[in-house]
């Protein structure tokens, strides 16, 4: 770096990258450690990835079993949070314990310096002893590749671009899966569409009166057996089975909440089904998840040929003033939900605390 860059550049302990859930839960240790610390949240508001969901969404565990660190969301055990509740609560949250955050910030390269690491935005640069990813995945959706794709003339849209079934009204509609979202989306979709529902396989469904909770008490057993050394409770994570949620219930009461297998390929006006039959389409809503956004880590020659960075807990092995909080499974059991990325969230915090507080030569 020149002079000139060395000069203007911000110091800071710990630098948290995303604005969101992930971010808000990771800064509340932080800041109970009253550790030096920014967020830099590349959003126009607070509110993370669920100002981007569909507005109808509503979520599969109660208020209670939704929180964050320190604040329980309004609504206790019995409420089922919109969309929107969440956006306020995330806002609330970020208000009520000041939380540095600088928007909107777009990261666009991290590099490695001898004294730290040196995180590059649209808004000048940074140096930090310590930087923490909590970017999420919402701006990678994941859509897969069938024969003819490129052919199809209707419309594809991913989950993350779905904004309700008034849009779509009249249109012949594919949902294709089959986790919550996929039966979500199908769920409001066939009350006024001709809309069919794709699975790789027949869906999983939780029992009425169970819902979200049940998912994050396997996500704690599957934690505590890794602690105690014990087998994996949930091989399968125990994260497929879909919530019974009023919607979903109410489709089921229609008689329309049933999925095929999918489709072997597009032609220009639909799909082909495995038998030869055919179906036009109009518009195809992929609801098939997402990747971890990592776009402002390539700057770091550390991922693996599948993208992701080799860890130990949610620290980078090979760039140990580097971690990654709320990536799902990968970064900490059920850490992509709201009350889940707690437990990854403080260990992280922790270990920053112990990195920052180490003497220099043992740190290096």
């Amino acid at each position: 770096m020149s002079w000139r860059e060395t000069a203007s550049l911000r110091h800071v302990d710990t630098l948290v990258v995303g604005g969101g859930q992930s971010a808000l839960a990771t800064a509340y240790f932080l800041r109970r450690w009253q550790v030096s610390y920014a967020v830099l949240d590349d959003q126009d508001a607070a509110g993370g990835a669920w100002q981007r969901a569909w507005p109808s969404l509503q979520l599969f565990s109660p208020a209670q079993w939704s929180s964050l660190p320190g604040w329980p969301m309004r609504g206790g055990e019995q409420h089922y949070p919109s969309r929107d509740e969440v956006v306020t609560y995330l806002r609330e949250y970020e208000a009520r314990y000041s939380v540095p955050v600088e928007r909107p910030v777009r990261v666009t390269a991290v590099v490695a310096e001898p004294d730290g690491l040196r995180v590059q935005t649209d808004r000048g640069h940074w140096l930090a002893r310590t930087v923490i990813s909590a970017t999420g995945s919402w701006r990678s959706p994941y859509l897969p590749s069938y024969p003819g794709q490129t052919s199809f003339r209707g419309r594809q849209m991913h989950s993350a671009d779905y904004a309700g079934a008034q849009a779509l009204q009249g249109l012949r509609v594919l949902v294709v899966g089959g986790g919550n979202s996929g039966a979500q989306i199908y769920a409001e979709v066939s009350r006024v569409n001709e809309a069919t529902w794709v699975t790789l396989s027949p869906p999983s469904y939780l029992p009425d009166d169970v819902d979200g909770r049940v998912l994050f008490e396997r996500a704690t057993a599957r934690w505590q057996a890794a602690q105690r050394g014990l087998p994996d409770p949930y091989p399968d994570n125990g994260l497929g089975h879909i919530v019974m949620v009023p919607p979903v219930r109410a489709a089921r009461g229609r008689g329309v909440l049933h999925s095929v297998r999918p489709f072997v390929r597009f032609v220009d006006d639909g799909v082909i089904w495995e038998d030869g039959t055919h179906s036009p389409v109009d518009v195809v809503i992929w609801c098939t998840g997402f990747r971890p956004s990592l776009a402002h880590l390539t700057s770091l020659p550390i991922a693996q040929a599948d993208g992701r960075i080799r860890l130990a807990g949610t620290r980078s092995v090979d760039e140990p003033r580097l971690w990654l909080v709320g990536y799902g499974e990968w970064t900490g059991y059920a850490s992509a939900t709201l009350i889940g990325v707690m437990r990854s969230a403080r260990a992280t915090a922790q270990e920053v605390v112990a990195y920052l507080d180490a003497p220099a030569a043992a740190t290096t």
